[in-house]
């Protein structure tokens, strides 16, 4: 056919008014040769020399694909083929991304017809549903591309870890376009060229699905601007990012009211209904990945005589839960969507992923993966960046990274599969004494006059995370909060006993300050029981303490005053006067609690004289106030306002800024108790003001009490209520529903008068 050929060559160069000599000139192909094309004399040429002489006759795009076609020997490819349609069939179980898809929309619609996007799960990788959302869109929208739409799985994570050579899939592009297999020229560049040859003028919608990265991506982009380009990977694609225009789509977990439309598009919304805790249960041990939640429900419809209670039971055991996400299927299972990512990992890249599954908490900062990890910052980071990149973690603010939940477990599985028991176990040390060292740092600087406790050396290899100031270090516990907790439950369940308690010690300004009483209470709890292992009365003194004043701080008060007087017994036999002088202080806190004012005085001259005797000027000025509060309490204010401005002078002046607000506070109660409302309004306001800059919200709450109070006996109604629905909603947050209910009352009767 290559006569075909020849002739096809001489009607188009007739056509463009041109001789053989004048083409050859143009194209820089010889007379001689283009003589012996269209005589027949030459068969197959190569498709360098038809491209330069279709460039030289300035051929239409569809001319080009004909001459193309017929240089490969096929006239009948000469004809356009029709637009190839390779999408493959929408899920039946792809719900919601309502956000996406309008993300979509909204990117094809400014961007032009030669937008591109990357649709990347950042937040987590396989399973997130990457490719049900480009297909449900390319579906949605194939009327915009007349031309067709091409489709190719470029095998990035797979189970045969062997991506597709951007060869193949160019090569399988043009056999959809309608290249005939002898005119696909040899190496990837001609077959690049070629393609966006045969793209030119066409108006189509490709999809990228399952990029390695951004090398593998780029041959497979068309040229020109009548084209649209979606691509899914686990990598962020970078490069496609910031040297080709995309943008980034990154997809998370679905939430609950979509994950229960997923589970019910299998199983029917009556079975759902039918066993409401049990759908709740098992929605959240899939924790919205999609994958999860389709193989839930694939395994559900498998057994349907078998209570959903039951699957979530299987679901429960963390340890098991990756296994019940396995239908023996590679393509419907958690675990090997997960390792298909794994596999890519390089060695080290593979331990730090897996130590990170090993950290307790929520989310992870980078000094802390650093001390996990046992390297520097900067190493570290470049590990994360890399662990990003391909959507094991996300990095979702400055410097602190999260795991989804499943990818989470998996790690901790690598983990336990891959490293030795010593290497986890220093991994965890080192990571625990990071938490306990900086929580110490941290807790000394929100209280620099607490009673002190010695730690130990930290780990090799563990650099705790410098904290200059209070600011700092209120900003590190609020992001840290939850991942104490956790290391504290760690150290508790590995013996750690002397680093479990510690660890309480540590954080207990934070938790006392900011009103956190249940966290307070659950980390005394572990506390004291860590403490018992130990031959160490300061700590079970401590413990006891930390347990008494969250107790009476909830209305407990029965059980508040068992855990103080334990601690002042346990303090009075290990001879420990600092521990006795604080049970003393606690031991009143609660007697005045109780309207015991007699009890409360009497434990605290104990305190005062304990305090004296050990030269702690601080703590004699914050039981001063205290036994001016309850004197103040029993109605002897003269007595209360005399011991309360001894207190502020001894506290001012030896930096005590806690007890000045408290201080200030009890003067406000006495003013507004014996009439000098103006002066107790002076002196709550000082006291709200110095309180807020600390961020104290348990001072802060009780003080807006007392500001209100003020505000009322000066006649300002409004202000009054407002303050008192300020401190209401503190005391709701704070679980303190014995003060939640005392303001309501009163907030109920200043309704009942303005009425």
């Amino acid at each position: 056919m290559a006569g075909g050929f020849g002739e096809l060559l001489r009607q188009l160069r007739r056509a463009a008014g041109m001789t053989q000599q004048h083409l050859a000139e143009r194209s820089g192909v010889s007379v001689r040769s283009i003589s012996g094309l269209e005589a027949g004399q030459r068969t197959n040429p190569r498709l360098d020399t038809v491209c330069e002489l279709a460039d030289a006759l300035g051929l239409e795009p569809d001319q080009r694909r004909g001459l193309l076609a017929a240089a490969g020997g096929d006239t009948t490819m000469a004809a356009d083929p029709g637009p190839p349609v390779q999408l493959p069939v929408r899920s039946a179980m792809f719900v919601g991304r309502r956000d996406e898809l309008t993300a979509l929309d909204r990117t094809f619609r400014t961007a032009g017809p030669g937008g591109t996007v990357v649709v990347s799960a950042i937040g987590g990788g396989g399973g997130f549903g990457k490719t049900w959302l480009a297909v449900r869109w390319a579906h949605d929208n194939a009327a915009r591309f007349p031309d067709g739409q091409l489709f190719v799985d470029l095998r990035g994570y797979s189970p045969t870890g062997r991506p597709m050579p951007p060869e193949e899939a160019v090569r399988g592009f043009l056999d959809a376009l309608g290249v005939p297999p002898a005119a696909i020229p040899i190496g990837l560049p001609a077959q690049t060229a070629l393609y966006r040859e045969v793209m030119a003028g066409r108006r189509m919608l490709v999809v990228l699905d399952n990029a390695r990265d951004t090398d593998q991506v780029l041959p497979l982009l068309p040229g020109g601007d009548t084209h649209a380009v979606i691509v899914t990977s686990r990598d962020r694609l970078a490069g496609l990012i910031t040297g080709h225009g995309a943008t980034a789509l990154p997809l998370d977990a679905l939430d609950d009211t979509d994950a229960w439309q997923l589970v019910a598009r299998r199983l029917g919304p009556d079975r759902l209904l039918a066993e409401p805790d049990a759908v709740t249960e098992l929605l959240a041990r899939c924790a919205g990945l999609p994958l999860a939640l389709a193989v839930t429900a694939a395994r559900a419809a498998l057994q349907p005589d078998v209570p959903l209670a039951e699957l979530a039971g299987e679901l429960r055991d963390r340890g098991a839960r990756l296994g019940a996400l396995d239908t023996g299927d590679p393509a419907a299972s958690v675990r090997a969507a997960l390792s298909w990512t794994h596999d890519a990992l390089t060695p080290d890249q593979a331990e730090v992923f897996a130590l990170l599954g090993l950290a307790p908490g929520p989310d992870i900062s980078l000094s802390a993966a650093a001390c996990v990890a046992n390297l520097s910052d900067e190493q570290a980071g470049e590990v994360l960046r890399a662990l990003e990149r391909v959507s094991l973690i996300q990095r979702y603010a400055p410097g602190r990274y999260r795991m989804h939940d499943l990818v989470k477990l998996f790690a901790a599985d690598q983990a336990r599969r891959d490293l030795p028991a010593p290497v986890q176990e220093a991994a965890l040390r080192r990571l625990v004494d990071f938490y306990l060292h900086t929580a110490f740092t941290g807790g000394r600087l929100l209280d620099p006059h607490r009673q002190p406790i010695e730690l130990g050396v930290p780990a090799s290899g563990c650099h705790p995370h410098p904290l200059p100031d209070r600011a700092a270090a209120l900003e590190w516990f609020g992001a840290e909060h939850p991942n104490l907790l956790a290391t504290q439950r760690l150290a508790a369940e590995r013996h750690w006993h002397r680093q479990a308690w510690q660890l309480a010690w540590g954080f207990n300004d934070f938790l006392w300050q900011q009103g956190h009483s249940r966290d307070f209470l659950a980390a005394w709890s572990a506390a004291l029981a860590s403490a018992d292992h130990l031959a160490d009365p300061v700590a079970r003194s401590l413990a006891h303490r930390g347990l008494g004043r969250v107790h009476s701080l909830l209305g407990q008060h029965d059980e508040g005053l068992n855990h103080l007087r334990r601690a002042l017994a346990v303090a009075q036999q290990a001879n420990d006067p600092h521990g006795q002088g604080h049970a003393h202080r606690y031991l009143a806190w609660v007697c005045d609690r109780q309207g015991n004012y007699q009890q409360s005085l009497r434990h605290e001259s104990a305190a005062l004289e304990l305090f004296r005797t050990l030269d702690l000027p601080a703590w004699q000025g914050d039981v001063l106030n205290m036994m001016g509060w309850s004197a103040a309490l029993s109605g002897d204010h003269d007595q209360a306002r005399e011991h309360c401005e001894a207190a502020l002078d001894l506290l001012q002046r030896h930096h005590f800024p806690l007890g000045v607000v408290a201080t200030l506070d009890s003067l406000g109660y006495i003013a507004r108790h014996t009439g000098h409302h103006a002066d107790a309004l002076d002196y709550y306001q000082r006291a709200h003001s110095l309180c807020r800059d600390l961020g104290h919200t348990n001072f802060e709450a009780e003080i807006l009490d007392g500001l209100a109070h003020a505000h009322l006996a000066l006649g300002n109604h409004e202000q009054a209520r407002l303050v008192w629905r300020q401190a209401l909603l503190m005391f709701q947050a704070q679980h303190r529903a014995t003060d939640a209910d005392r303001v309501s009352r009163r907030l109920a009767t200043l309704h009942a008068r303005n009425r």
